[in-house]
């Protein structure tokens, strides 16, 4: 490999050897450990894994192997909650995908409070989980802290810390797709774009200030500024969305940006109550996918964060763990919504 530390050429990694094989480091550990069968990976691929291996000096650690094969391999996730899409799809692909490589998962659900998500922490450490995944955590550098003191590795997932390593969504690249993609709808059906108003999420959180970037980044590009008044951003809770809402004045044409499902909820709320005053030209998108609000006419396009996408980096850590914590964004999904067909004219008779 090319980079060096020292005098002496730095030793290829799982990570080095999957980028040159064009495939997951998840996939390059199957190979390694002769489990690519039960993977279902193609005999092709394993041989080109093996050829890379051996041409890069790769050298299995058979005494870290050893010490694998001791362990529990109970691997434990917090998750912030179970009845919101996105968390509920990541508990149960991770069960299934951990359940695959012959691990036995443990999920609780700690509700964004960061004591039960420390006492969840410790609970799992308890059961003798190998890694714990802190999904969404609001304090993830504390539990890193006290699973390392532990001896056991954490992954930080969709939120990110800075003492474990990090796997994220393109946050920022996710919601300038989106809000480029409200702002052209509006142009087209309705003449003009104005600027948005973005509802919902938390200052303090990593996702919300990395899609409020991506958000004004997009604004930028077709030259509309976004006054600070349009950046509603008074948590993710339904109610407190509904009621920010009704608190200010708005146009009579208006796109909104919608800062996640949970949040979409209180703007529906908002949308079908009979006692306010509505915009009467109305488009919004929602960084988030929930296939029952893209039912909406309202709704022009949804961002779907992409789960399978991230936890296959999750397992190739876990697989093949890091020599440093390191921070991975995987890119989002955008799923535009398409107009509504204009109602079929009556044929004069």
């Amino acid at each position: 490999m090319g980079a060096e530390t020292g005098d002496s050429p730095r030793r290829p990694t799982i990570y080095d050897l999957a980028q040159i094989a064009g495939t997951s480091p998840s996939a390059v550990s199957a190979v390694l450990n002769g489990t690519w069968k039960k993977r279902r990976i193609s005999e092709k691929l394993a041989r080109r894994i093996s050829q890379i291996a051996e041409e890069q000096g790769y050298a299995v650690n058979l005494q870290a192997s050893m010490l694998r094969r001791e362990r529990s391999k109970v691997v434990g996730m917090i998750v912030p909650k179970y009845d919101n899409r996105y968390f509920g799809a990541i508990a149960e692909r991770f069960e299934t995908m951990a359940r695959a490589r012959g691990l036995f998962p443990v999920i609780t659900c700690t509700r964004r409070d960061p004591e039960l998500e420390f006492e969840a922490a410790r609970e799992l450490v308890s059961f003798q989980a190998e890694c714990l995944i802190s999904t969404g955590t609001t304090d993830p550098d504390r539990i890193s802290d006290f699973c390392a003191a532990a001896g056991v590795r954490t992954i930080n997932l969709d939120l990110p810390g800075t003492r474990a390593p990090s796997v994220v969504s393109d946050n920022f690249g996710g919601a300038r797709d989106l809000t480029r993609l409200i702002l052209e709808r509006m142009r087209s059906e309705f003449g003009a774009a104005d600027p948005l108003l973005f509802v919902g999420g938390r200052a303090a959180d990593n996702n919300t200030s990395e899609r409020l970037r991506g958000f004004l980044e997009a604004h930028r590009e077709m030259g509309l500024a976004c006054p600070p008044e349009l950046r509603i951003v008074a948590g993710y809770a339904p109610g407190k969305t509904e009621a920010a809402l009704e608190r200010i004045a708005l146009p009579e044409r208006l796109g909104i940006f919608v800062n996640s499902t949970i949040s979409l909820e209180g703007v529906v709320h908002w949308m079908k109550r009979g006692d306010r005053a509505a915009p009467r030209l109305l488009r919004f998108g929602c960084f988030d996918w929930d296939p029952f609000a893209a039912l909406l006419p309202e709704n022009v396009g949804m961002t779907e964060q992409d789960v399978d996408g991230m936890l296959d980096v999750v397992f190739g850590m876990i697989e093949a763990w890091p020599e440093s914590p390191r921070r991975i964004e995987v890119p989002c999904i955008l799923r535009p919504i398409p107009a509504p067909a204009a109602p079929a004219q009556a044929q004069p008779g």
